[in-house]
């Protein structure tokens, strides 16, 4: 079977530009600016962008086209083609497809609540809201956390995230041309326009009573650096978290967008270029709309509060209260939730990539079927995670989905890439079809820089965050069913895929050894 192929250079650009530009971008972002030093934080981020994100770019789209000369889309396939003689390689790869997997299954759910906050402005619904308490009973009712006077049950949540989990099913299976390309084009342009109104309106606020609580004020609070922050280590994680996170590497979906390019399509102008689109929506628009606005009308003190209370806080609960008091106030509101639907959309389509690419590639099935079995299971384990909120479920998911295994997969990728395949071949390859050559530093920089500030991250979250969590520390007694619940089922979830990898070459047999 013919393997798809990106109808166009900007649409396989903002493809993946879409599956970084998150809600990290607009929220996370700007508290982990405020809390690590405001404009001290910069510096270890830029060393973190030039020194990690940029060369995991670099390499996901190099060895994402290698692999798709080959047939295969995702890592189980591509990093067999980097490293032959090795028989076990393959199942190495089965994280970057149970990664996306873990995450899909509760990151739609969130992606409705924005969705669903996108038409609640059209009813007026957040007009006798005054306060953060009375906001965060309306966002706890909506989930069915609690029954209050806004829902008295989770049905209308879970219209939206039937509604949400449907429209990304639909555009995966239109296919990468016609489907992810097509969405992409029309959404990221969107996204920008609908924040870069935000930015100006935010930008020309003021507080009449406080004409010190200025948005420039806002961004001098974000921007003025506290240099001493730097001798601290876990400024320096925060700022190369960030930076991993927000560029979408290590999860294996540019892998699978890059396997559709042609050989001669150059991969380090494109992924330089959608490294700084994602870089433009998260430094200038980012951390220009949420901190500032917060800061007219919270003043230093509060916004403080509001940055320890966390980015999800920041977009459901402080949001809404600054923009539902401005005028037209029901349009930026409008805005602002739909330009963070699109940007959770655009991602979460190209989570399901790399499940449906590693079952149309290496078991030769339709488009159609490869959509029925990833949505009905992924429906399936997306309940679990909707009625159980409350109980720890989606932040297990995500430690375990979202963070430690794209770290893992990280490191794996760039050590077979740089040490395997061999620093030469890996440099003719990235260059293979380019407009630019690399300066030859970056050489030195992939192969020992890059493997050495993943596996010092790896060793760090090891420690301070993964064993404790796989001992259960921190959990409530009542949430530890559940939780084990979870770990069963991401356990069942990564034997599976090994099942299926093992099935998948046994069946091919010799064809795919050569």
């Amino acid at each position: 079977m013919k393997r798809e192929r990106w109808g166009s250079k900007i649409g396989v650009i903002l493809a993946v530009a879409g599956s970084a530009v998150g809600l990290g971008n607009f929220l996370r972002f700007p508290v982990q600016a405020v809390k690590n030093g405001g404009g001290a934080f910069m510096i270890p981020y830029f060393i973190s962008l030039f020194l990690l994100g940029i060369p995991l770019m670099w390499i996901e789209w190099t060895i994402g086209r290698f692999g798709g000369g080959f047939g295969h889309g995702t890592a189980p396939g591509i990093f067999h083609t980097l490293w032959r003689k090795n028989r076990f390689i393959k199942y190495f790869g089965v994280i970057g497809i149970f990664g996306p997997i873990a995450i899909f299954i509760y990151y739609t759910y969130i992606e409705s609540w924005l969705l669903a906050y996108t038409f609640f402005p059209l009813r007026n619904d957040f007009a006798s809201i005054n306060s953060t308490h009375e906001m965060v009973e309306f966002l706890n009712g909506f989930r069915g956390i609690v029954k209050n006077q806004y829902f008295s049950s989770i049905l209308t949540a879970y219209i939206f995230f039937i509604l949400t989990f449907s429209l990304n099913l639909i555009i995966i299976y239109f296919g990468i041309k016609r489907g992810i390309e097509r969405v992409c084009k029309v959404a990221m342009p969107t996204l920008f326009l609908f924040a870069i109104i935000l930015v100006i309106r935010v930008l020309t606020l003021k507080n009449e009573l406080n004409p010190d609580w200025s948005p420039l004020n806002g961004l001098g609070f974000l921007w003025n650096p506290e240099f001493s922050s730097l001798k601290d280590a876990r400024v320096w994680l925060s700022a190369a978290g960030q930076i991993f996170f927000t560029l979408s590497v290590g999860i294996g979906v540019i892998l699978t967008y890059a396997s559709y390019l042609s050989k001669d399509d150059d991969v380090l102008l494109s992924g330089l270029t959608s490294a700084s689109t994602n870089e433009f929506a998260e430094v200038i628009l980012g951390g220009s709309i949420v901190i500032p606005a917060a800061f007219v009308f919270f003043g230093p003190v509060g916004i403080k509060e509001i940055a320890n209370q966390g980015s999800f806080d920041l977009g459901f609960v402080t949001m809404p209260l600054i923009l539902k008091s401005l005028s037209f106030g029901r349009i930026f509101e409008i805005m602002w939730f739909f330009l963070l639907f699109l940007a959770g959309l655009t991602s979460s389509i190209s989570l399901a990539q790399p499940a449906i690419a590693f079952l149309e590639d290496e078991f030769n099935l339709s488009k159609k079927k490869c959509v029925l079995i990833f949505g009905i299971i992924c429906f399936l384990l997306s309940n679990f995670a909707i009625f159980f909120l409350s109980k720890g479920v989606i932040d297990e998911l995500d430690f375990w989905g979202g963070t430690f295994a794209l770290v893992i997969f990280a490191t794996i990728e760039t050590i077979l890439f740089a040490w395997i395949f061999g620093m030469e071949n890996a440099w003719e390859e990235m260059h293979s079809g380019s407009d630019i050559n690399l300066p030859s530093f970056y050489k030195f920089i992939i192969k020992y820089i890059t493997p050495s500030f993943l596996i010092f991250i790896l060793l760090f979250w090891t420690v301070q965050y993964a064993i404790p969590t796989l001992l259960l520390k921190n959990v409530k007694p009542e949430n530890l069913p559940y939780i084990l619940i979870t770990r069963f089922i991401l356990l069942v979830i990564f034997v599976v895929l090994c099942i299926l990898v093992k099935i998948s070459w046994d069946r091919k047999g010799e064809k795919i050894e050569t």
